[in-house]
């Protein structure tokens, strides 16, 4: 799913890079390979998103009912 949303910005991005072209705008940073480093950054930028959710859901001290919910799976030999 996230190599899908970054492949479908990333042709979002060629196409427009097309379109300026079609009618004669041209930007020399907006390249095809500008393009792909972009597409590499949103792909790291998902992936660190999902990873930070991960951690902070999976830490129990962040709010009260986390900490909480840790003593509980302490004190039931869950955790």
């Amino acid at each position: 799913m996230i190599k899908d949303m970054a492949t479908l910005i990333g042709g979002f991005l060629t196409a427009l890079l097309l379109f300026f072209g079609t009618i004669g705008v041209s930007f020399e940073w907006f390249t095809q390979d500008s393009i792909n480093a972009f597409v590499v950054l949103i792909s790291a930028a998902i992936a660190l998103g999902i990873n930070l959710y991960a951690v902070y859901k999976n830490t129990y001290v962040l709010t009260k009912k986390a900490k909480l919910q840790k003593e509980f799976l302490e004190r039931n030999n869950l955790k």
